[in-house]
């Protein structure tokens, strides 16, 4: 923070939230200025400078207090901001030294570049994380950063990471968002932001940044594991204070600033795809009543057209999570990838729904989620082998939270991890195997075994056994059913 400064003038203005260390300090000091402002960004005041958190009003008349250290140290690193200029001789926000960008090479993260330089007189560094969206994805990726403006372009491969630490948990505690969503988007986000941290501790830099919407649920996703990790970075997300509007806005500025723009096509769908799944949204999908196109789907095949002939396969299990296909033990990733392909082959793992946004708002996606579709499945069924009727009722339970918890950006969230450590702890006999058909778009299971399996044959079986003594069962149906023949008889009695 800047140093402390004399105040000589000002708005009448009260700044009442200041994001500090891990929790957010509130600044409540109150002061008197003959002029006023008209509004907030004639300080430089925005949203990211305070981490996301800074609020202004305007107010009437006050007085300086004997704690206004504060509001005075904030004030002097605004003052720096309306007399610092940027690259092109502009008034700054605020001056940043080093931006950490998430950054993808299409036209709104290579607009950003000169936006940061420009608006923040800061040096960029572009930040890829790759967590399976294809190669294609990250071909000539350095010469666009470079291009745009950027000092340096930083790819990390997160793929095992992102299976092993963040799929794999969801899995295991059978997270599944508002009944369909398998949380593609969700679980990405915060190993993605998790990296950005790390790099900017690496390279120096004092913010991070993200070209995320500030209608959408991953502007939240990002912003709370920068919290979490490390609060000290300023967050800058220029969809929330730029004056670009759409894409005609943005290829304007690109322009302008001798950004090249990319050549790709521009798709007419809204997509994210990683190594869990590919997500669509927009156009025709916007009206809940339109069938998507066929030609949209881009993992899996439309089951008319799969195999005529079903194909059986064997996932191997331990204490949760998947570990083998058809007796073959991959790695994470590996594994998720191999099965990618054989689901996609039969049109596996195909989900429409309408969702209900963090934000507030509801909207329609389709999902391809064929990998984690089939072991969804396979590790359900062991369970059902595995846990006990009581286990399985809290787990699913707890599940919906910890699904929730995730789709919200919470991933860090002590809540979240407390839970987690419960789903590891009741799953350490969920080992086994379990056999899935899969066949025009449908998975089935066929079978299941597990060294842990509750269940007996002797007991469950019809025939007649020694331990379990049919007779016995009339006493537990009269004292199981009590409560109900108390109640008749009260009714009865009129009572």
């Amino acid at each position: 923070m800047a140093q402390l400064h004399p105040i000589s003038s000002c708005s009448s203005t009260n700044l009442l939230s200041y994001a500090s260390n891990i929790g957010y300090a509130r600044i409540h000091q109150n002061f008197h200025c003959p002029q006023k402002l008209t509004s907030p960004h004639e300080l430089g005041v925005t949203a990211s400078e305070f981490h996301g958190r800074a609020i202004v009003q305007n107010t009437t008349n006050f007085g300086l207090t004997r704690q206004n250290h504060a509001v005075r140290a904030v004030l002097a690193s605004l003052n720096e901001a309306t007399t610092s200029s940027g690259v092109d001789g502009n008034v700054l926000r605020k001056k940043l030294n080093k931006v950490v960008l998430a950054y993808s090479g299409g036209l709104d993260t290579s607009v950003i570049v000169p936006w940061l330089r420009e608006n923040y007189g800061c040096e960029v560094v572009c930040f890829t994380a790759d967590v399976g969206q294809g190669l294609q994805e990250l071909e000539g990726l350095e010469q666009k950063a470079k291009a745009s403006g950027a000092c340096q372009l930083v790819v990390k491969d997160l793929k095992e990471e992102f299976v092993r630490d963040f799929i794999f948990p969801c899995l295991r505690a059978g997270a599944i968002y508002e009944r369909k969503y398998l949380l593609g988007t969700s679980m990405a986000r915060p190993v993605i932001a998790k990296a950005m941290v790390d790099v900017a501790k690496e390279v120096g830099a004092d913010a991070v940044s993200h070209g995320c919407t500030g209608k959408g649920n991953d502007q939240v996703r990002f912003e709370l594991t920068f919290f979490a990790l490390n609060p000290e970075l300023s967050v800058v997300a220029p969809w929330r204070e730029w004056e670009i509007t759409g894409r005609e806005d943005a290829i304007e500025y690109a322009t302008k600033h001798n950004v090249p723009v990319p050549v790709t096509k521009k798709s007419i769908y809204s997509r994210d795809r990683n190594l869990w799944h590919l997500s669509h949204e927009g156009d025709i999908l916007e009206d809940p009543a339109n069938e998507p196109n066929e030609d949209m789907y881009m993992m899996s095949v439309d089951p008319k057209d799969a195999p005529d002939q079903p194909e059986y396969v064997k996932i191997g299990i331990v204490e949760g999570l998947p570990v083998s296909f058809n007796g073959k033990e991959l790695s994470p990733a590996s594994l998720l990838a191999e099965l990618n392909e054989v689901g996609g082959k039969h049109g596996i793992g195909r989900i429409d729904m309408v969702e209900n946004r963090l934000v507030g708002m509801k909207s329609r996606g389709v999902y391809e989620t064929p990998g984690g579709t089939i072991l969804f499945s396979a590790v359900r069924e062991l369970e059902s082998l595995t846990l006990d009727r009581e286990t399985i009722q809290v787990k699913d339970s707890l599940a919906l939270k910890y699904a929730e918890l995730v789709y919200a950006g919470r991933w860090f969230d002590p809540l979240r991890e407390s839970m987690d450590a419960f789903m590891k702890e009741i799953t350490k006999t969920t080992s086994g195997s379990v056999t899935l058909k899969l066949y025009k778009g449908s998975v089935s299971v066929t079978g299941r075994e597990s060294p842990y399996s509750l269940y007996r044959q002797d007991i469950s079986s019809f025939e007649s056994g020694d331990i379990y003594n049919q007779a016995d069962a009339a006493g537990f149906i009269r004292l199981y059913g009590l409560p109900m023949r108390g109640s008749c008889l009260c009714l009865r009695k009129g009572l």
